[in-house]
């Protein structure tokens, strides 16, 4: 297989501006080769595309079109305030498809980070999967409502959910810094988790809570997937528990899972190797399978 080095490429950034479900407009940024199999990212809650750097900034880059996006609310993605904005499943759907279809994505690997796979399952469920090579859930979240609490959300949410969603700004700091660190099984580098920091405190509080406002169960979606699901989870996570991925995996017939020992919420930031390895290794296999050929000589489908 091809390496995936961990180092900073070349090449131009691009940004776009694409108006989304309801008009709302999207933040959206891409790397890579133009003509390069398309990788959809997808963040999560209170996040923004930043948190895909060492994605974006590796040799991925190379070989793939790179593409992450700021949900509605978060970021530098428009952000209105009311709950009507968040609470509409088919609203999260509109946007990811109007991104695919202004950047011309053709049949893309959507990655979904922890809430981004609830946005996954809005688009399936609203626009099917036939326009779509493949998924990748990364500590990906299917469940939202009382029966998830406690069983398959944790304690690294739970616990500091209402700091995190006070209007009072010293509250809502310390319930972000706990946050940030319950995501993690080990300690970021200090201008990393100071970077993080910054991007989650940008996020309203009022936008936060909207989000937890929605009853989600993404087993329809999941029972009736047909393209490759690669299930990425940290052992160690509390924020969106293992037990989660179980459900998954014993839901959907595509699914595959790949367990990371140690690792909490942020496998992509704290083995970024490995989960550029394998995603490369899966865009690979079902790009070559799509093209019905092999992969260059130097590269393998994994």
């Amino acid at each position: 297989m091809a390496a995936i080095a961990q180092r900073k490429p070349t090449g131009p950034m691009k940004t776009h501006t694409v108006e989304g479900g309801g008009g709302l407009q999207l933040h959206v940024r891409e790397w890579g080769k133009a003509d390069g199999p398309p990788i959809l990212f997808i963040h999560g809650w209170s996040q923004n595309h930043l948190c895909w750097d060492k994605q974006y900034e590796s040799a991925l880059r190379d070989e793939f079109r790179l593409v992450a996006y700021d949900l509605r609310g978060h970021g530098m993605s428009e952000a209105p305030p009311g709950p009507e904005h968040y609470t509409d499943g088919k609203l999260w759907a509109d946007d990811l498809a109007a991104i695919i279809d202004q950047l011309g994505l053709e049949r893309p690997v959507l990655v979904g980070w922890s809430y981004g796979a609830f946005v996954i399952c809005d688009y399936v469920r609203a626009y099917g999967q036939d326009r779509i090579a493949a998924v990748n859930f990364v500590e990906g979240a299917v469940k939202l409502g009382e029966a998830a609490f406690g069983t398959l959300i944790g304690p690294g949410f739970l616990d500091h959910f209402v700091d995190a969603t006070a209007d009072d700004l010293p509250t809502n700091i310390r319930g972000m810094r706990a946050f940030l660190k319950a995501c993690l099984a080990k300690p970021l580098p200090a201008d990393d988790f100071e970077t993080a920091l910054c991007w989650n405190i940008v996020v309203a509080p009022r936008i936060r809570a909207n989000l937890a406002e929605r009853e989600i169960d993404g087993d329809d979606v999941l029972r009736a997937l047909e393209v490759p699901l690669l299930v990425t989870q940290g052992r160690a996570d509390t924020v969106v528990l293992p037990a989660m991925a179980e459900q998954v995996l014993a839901t959907c017939p595509t699914a595959e899972a790949s367990w990371y020992e140690g690792v909490g919420h942020l496998p992509h930031l704290q083995e970024p190797e490995r989960f550029n390895r394998e995603l490369a290794a899966l865009t690979r296999r079902v790009r070559y399978r799509t093209l019905g050929s092999a992969p260059p000589v130097g590269q393998s489908s994994g």
